[in-house]
């Protein structure tokens, strides 16, 4: 259909649910107005009931925000901060060392 969007192929990969948004409205028995961003705004913003679901908050739902310095060029310097793991793996003849490193910008 033109001028519709839709969030996805089905797959493993495809969103199941987004948001949470909030309601404006209930419209009829069984369907409620969503405030969605302006991202969203192909969508119709009417939906049944059976497609909503409530949102447990959650604190590790929540990003937190990290200020970092970015040049004009929009890059940034990444520096390492710890290192984290060593291992080796053989490959073929050859030993290949793995290090696994936590960046500056990174909180995980």
């Amino acid at each position: 259909m033109k001028g519709v969007m839709r969030f996805g192929k089905r797959g493993k990969l495809s969103p199941r649910y987004i948001g949470p948004f909030e309601i404006l409205e209930r419209v009829g028995a069984v369907a409620y107005r969503l405030a969605l961003p302006p991202y969203l705004a192909k969508v119709h913003n009417v939906f049944h009931i059976s497609m909503l679901r409530r949102y447990v908050p959650d604190p590790s739902h929540v990003i937190q925000y990290v200020p970092m310095e970015i040049h004009e060029n929009m890059t940034y310097e990444e520096r390492p901060t710890e290192i984290l793991g060593r291992e080796e793996r053989r490959l073929r003849s050859r030993v290949i060392p793995f290090v696994k490193v936590r960046w500056s910008n990174h909180p995980e």
